[in-house]
């Protein structure tokens, strides 16, 4: 395909990642968007464009000429993003997903944080613009020393170190082992190196489909327990198992913010909201991607800390 204007709307790690990938194995040009002036991306080459999320002027002056965005940006942001870009006639648009299958997800749940608005409204205008869900599962990071929170991504409060299932610093658990038949429940996990990867290959392609999932590493929840024990050389001690039934009971009494995503994103893991059947899409479209295995990652990423 012919060179493109590729703009990522956003600054957080994926972002840059993508950014990143554009700018060293493509011939495309990419322009990163953002709220604030970045003079250290800008001494680094990259083109940055600064945008004020409340006026459409603004952002439609940095859209011209876009072929396609890929956006980092959830909430009003991304909903005035999508309503410009097909003002300026953008032709593609992926919106910040990077999570489970989008048919699984609750317009209703606290983890929703205005996803499922941004879909209606890419729905909406189909027939102007294109636009798909890339589906990853949970990012590697999320088990990051500093977890999600040390790569600025996703506007939950729970995204810190320890926050999902394992905490790995203490050796603790609270893991969603079960699904709702008493069967252990899976899940889908992919590194945001990764994703930038097939993120990137993807542009080539000359439509997209609707949704678009890719995975490094499919597992049980307890195949995961296991899998960290080994990388830190002891087992989890103490590990909370957990089911549906008593995660929604946990949900319907807890009143603090942070609990309540935590135990949110605990009962999705459950339900089966970030598993999906292999082989991912992409994958199968980019066999020469060699993902990052996470035994591999989660070893190297810990090494330093006892």
């Amino acid at each position: 395909m012919s060179n493109m204007r590729v703009a990522v709307a956003g600054t957080c790690s994926l972002a840059l990642l993508i950014a990143q990938e554009i700018q060293e194995s493509t011939s495309h040009q990419v322009i990163i968007l953002s709220r604030m002036n970045q003079p250290i991306l800008t001494s680094q080459g990259y083109q940055c464009q600064v945008v004020n999320y409340k006026s459409s002027s603004s952002l439609q002056y940095a859209l011209m000429g876009v072929d396609t965005v890929i956006s980092t940006v959830t909430g009003r942001p991304q909903l005035r993003l999508i309503e410009s870009a097909v003002q300026c006639r953008v032709r593609r648009f992926a919106p910040a997903e990077f999570e489970g299958r989008p048919g699984l997800q609750s317009p209703n749940s606290i983890l929703d944080r205005g996803k499922s608005a941004a879909r209606s409204l890419l729905r909406d205008y189909a027939t102007y613009m294109q636009s798909t869900t890339f589906v990853c599962g949970i990012f590697y990071e999320r088990f990051a020393v500093g977890g999600l929170r040390a790569h600025q991504v996703g506007a939950e409060v729970a995204n810190g170190e320890g926050d999902y299932i394992a905490d790995l610093r203490n050796m603790s658990a609270v893991a969603p082992i079960y699904d709702g038949a008493n069967n252990y429940s899976s899940l889908c996990l992919t590194s945001m190196y990764d994703v930038a990867k097939f993120v990137v290959k993807s542009l080539d392609m000359a439509s997209w489909p609707s949704e678009m999932s890719m995975c490094g590493e499919r597992m049980t929840v307890h195949a995961l327990i296991n899998l960290m024990g080994i990388c830190r050389g002891r087992p989890l001690n103490p590990v909370e198992w957990q089911n549906p039934s008593g995660l929604q009971y946990q949900l319907s009494i807890a009143n603090d913010k942070t609990q309540q995503q935590r135990i949110a994103t605990h009962l999705a893991t459950a339900e089966g909201r970030y598993d999906f059947a292999p082989p991912a899409y992409l994958n199968s479209m980019y066999p020469e991607v060699v993902v990052t295995g996470l035994r591999h990652w989660l070893t190297h990423t810990w090494a330093a800390v006892s």
